[in-house]
Formats: structure tokens, C-alpha cells, sequence
């Protein structure tokens, strides 16, 4: 068993490298310090990111950018109504020659796969998605054929066009780590955007890490200290969102169903890569504030009064984390 201080120490000697990493995707990417810790925290974590947006808010870039910085394979495929599972996990060949089939893989085999507007593909893509996603592995015929790792989804849809979109099923939405909001940049922000894409030069993005180091990394990561006293936190966070009036809210006539088992683990997974992240081989009360929402906001189902009331997630999450005590 690992003790505390080796993984000080293991701590200490990666930090420098994560911190190069975002410092590498900060140089095509500017502000958005959220989006690029978590597409960082993401990949420690082994799980999947779903990005919010508009277009033109350098989605796509920055996942692009991450897997240059990463040192890992990327394939960007755009989600459409009459795409096909076989477009997206491949498909068997029929070779007249022989009188034999052939596999020929997907876009899907990569370690970094973009979902691009992945609510406008219909429930059997997503389905095959799905699979991928949560097991790790694609059928194709009656074979079954593992993904490489690392191997993670970031999916992006655009929250204003609606039509001709098929929403994700609450199955699969619970299955993503984080679902981020990309926001517009500041006005400094934008000038500084303004005079580094506009020249038409090529931005040159290093390779920081191997595949194989990150596999390490995320064994270093999972290894982080958590204090029981947090531990409850997490989970006094998520039963809040179930039982509220046990917590003092009367938040319950806006909530169906609160968020599942999975957005206790996944606070706990976040919160340990965000702190070694941040340089510390154990998770504060703090850690779990910074990421609550990106993890919560859709585990949420909320009842249509909260809709006439135009009550969000993130404003009954809030009041949740202002509410439940901190250890």
C-alpha cells in the first residue's frame, strides 16, 4: 500500500507537468481557466466532459488543443440526423475476393473522441455511444473489441438551436463527469483573442505527456486523501438534493429527482484530481465547492413548477452548498 509520504512525493513531481499542460492549451485558448481544468480533472478522472455553448466559443479548439498537449489520438466526429452507428464504431467489410468479412473500425477508436453536437444524432448512435462510453468497448458483428486508453468523450451541443435535435436520455447525460457552461470571454479577454488568431500564424502546441503517463497519473490521482469529515460532505451534498426538507430547504416542489450514487463518486473523483491539480496530495471543503456545480447541474430533474418559476439547477445547487455545513 502506498504510504502518505510517496504520494506527496509523486505528487510533487507531476504537479509541474499538469501545470505545463494547461499552461500549453492557455496558449491557443485564452481565459477559460474552468473549461481547461476540467477538460484536465476529466482526463485524470477517466470520464467524460459534456460542453454546453454557442458556437464560436472554441470548443473545438480547445479539445483539439488538449489532445496536441496530451500526446494522445483525437478524432472529432460531427453528430447528424442520418448518421449511422456503423459511422461511429465501424462496421464489417464483405471481401469478394475471399468470400470472407473484414472489421474496419470506427472514427470511435481514439483516445480522445469530439462529439460534435451530439443531440442531433438519433437514439441508436447515442446508444452505440453509450456503450462506448460506459464499458469501454464497441461490437461490431458478434465481436466485441476494447477501446484504448486513456479513451474519453467530450461532447459539445449548442443550447439555443433546438430543432432537429434529439435530447439525451437521462441515462446517458448521468453518465458525464461534468457538464460545463462556456461563457462568453471578457472584453480584455477578446482583444487578446483579437490579436492572437487574427494574424493567421500557427500557434505550436507541445506534446507535455504519453498515453501511458497519464494512465500513471490517474493511479496517482485516485490515490488522493480524502478526510471522512468530507466524505459526508459529498454525501450530505447529493441526499440534500433528495430529501431537502432533511437539510432545512424547501426546495422540494422544485425537484422530480435528486442526482444518483454516481454524482457522489464523481464529486469525490473530481475533487482528488482538482486538488492534485492543484499541487496537494489531499481534498479540501473547497475542492468540492469548485466543482459541485459542473458535477450536479444535470443529475437534477426538476419539476415543472420550477419551470414556470424559471428556477434552475445551478440556482437550487447554490442553494444547497449554502445551506449543508461545511466540515
Amino acid at each position: 500500500m502506498t504510504s502518505q509520504t510517496d504520494i506527496n512525493s509523486q505528487v510533487t513531481e507531476i504537479t509541474p507537468l499538469l501545470q505545463q499542460i494547461r499552461a500549453e492549451i492557455s496558449k491557443v485558448i485564452v481565459g477559460q481557466h474552468d473549461l481547461i481544468d476540467r477538460l484536465i480533472t476529466g482526463m485524470l478522472c477517466n470520464n467524460h466532459i459534456l460542453i454546453e455553448g454557442l458556437p464560436g466559443l472554441a470548443k473545438t479548439l480547445a479539445v483539439t488543443t488538449m489532445a496536441q498537449a496530451t500526446g494522445t489520438s483525437y478524432n472529432r466526429i460531427q453528430f447528424t440526423p442520418d448518421l449511422l452507428p456503423g459511422d461511429l464504431i465501424g462496421t464489417l467489410i464483405y471481401n469478394q475476393k475471399d468470400g470472407a468479412f473484414s472489421v474496419k473500425k470506427g472514427p470511435v477508436f481514439a483516445n480522445i473522441i469530439l462529439a460534435d453536437e451530439i443531440n442531433r444524432a438519433p437514439a441508436k448512435v447515442q446508444s452505440a455511444l453509450l456503450e462506448a462510453m460506459q464499458e469501454r468497448q464497441v461490437t461490431i458483428g458478434d465481436t466485441s473489441f476494447k477501446l484504448d486508453e486513456p479513451f474519453m468523450v467530450l461532447a459539445t451541443q449548442n443550447p439555443v438551436e433546438q430543432e432537429g435535435t434529439y435530447p439525451l436520455p437521462e441515462a446517458q447525460v448521468d453518465r458525464f463527469m461534468f457538464k460545463l457552461k462556456v461563457s462568453y470571454p471578457t472584453k480584455a479577454e477578446e482583444l487578446q483573442i483579437l490579436r492572437t488568431m487574427s494574424t493567421g500564424t500557427d500557434i505550436t502546441v507541445n506534446a507535455i505527456l504519453s498515453p501511458s503517463q497519464i494512465i500513471e497519473f490517474r493511479g496517482i490521482a485516485s490515490s488522493i486523501f480524502i478526510d471522512p469529515r468530507v466524505e459526508e460532505y459529498i454525501v450530505n451534498l447529493v441526499a440534500a438534493t433528495r430529501n431537502p426538507a432533511d437539510y432545512n430547504l424547501d426546495i422540494a416542489p422544485f425537484i422530480e429527482f435528486g442526482a444518483s450514487p454516481r454524482g457522489s463518486i464523481f464529486l469525490a473523483q473530481a475533487a482528488r484530481a482538482t486538488a492534485l491539480l492543484d499541487g496537494r496530495s489531499y481534498v479540501t471543503p473547497q475542492d468540492i465547492k469548485d466543482i459541485s456545480l459542473d458535477v450536479l447541474r444535470h443529475r437534477l430533474m426538476l419539476t415543472y413548477e420550477a419551470e414556470a418559476e424559471e428556477v434552475d439547477s445551478e440556482q437550487l445547487i447554490t442553494r444547497i452548498m449554502e445551506t449543508v455545513e461545511v466540515p
